[in-house]
């Protein structure tokens, strides 16, 4: 049984208005600027315990922090902007079938796993648009 505490509530509430990942840090940071007393500790706690009941999933960065977000139930990958942090909930059938295939070969049952794919997205790659200085004098 899932016991729902106030805490844990406040915490997936912060989830919920979030569009991206975040860290159980800037989760924390959210909250006290918000008023809320709670500490990080325990904040790390409730994101914990909806990542435990696949409220929430979590991806490592490069750095190797843990990083949180509401996603759908249904089984996904992310890709994720190193920039803005967008994240996109992608399927990946021939990652499927070479992850059975390779548990098989090596004799492994009830296998899981995650893939996220970190790049720049569309937005953040695109060129500034030059500004009137930058451009060449017949452009003026």
């Amino acid at each position: 049984m899932i016991r729902n505490t106030r805490q844990r509530t406040a915490v997936n509430a912060v989830f919920e208005e979030l569009e991206g990942f975040a860290s159980a840090q800037e989760v924390h940071a959210r909250m006290r600027a918000g008023g809320d007393s709670i500490g990080l500790s325990t904040v790390y706690r409730a994101v914990q315990a909806l990542v435990d009941d696949g409220e929430l999933d979590s991806i490592r960065t490069d750095s190797g922090e843990a990083i949180y977000r509401r996603c759908s139930t249904r089984h996904h990958h992310h890709l994720v902007c190193r920039v803005c942090g967008r994240t996109e909930e992608v399927e990946g059938p021939t990652v499927e079938r070479w992850a059975d295939r390779v548990a098989g070969e090596h004799g492994f049952v009830d296998v899981k796993h995650t893939l996220e794919i970190f790049g720049t997205c569309a937005a953040c790659h695109a060129p500034a648009e030059p500004s009137p200085v930058d451009a060449p004098a017949d452009q003026r």
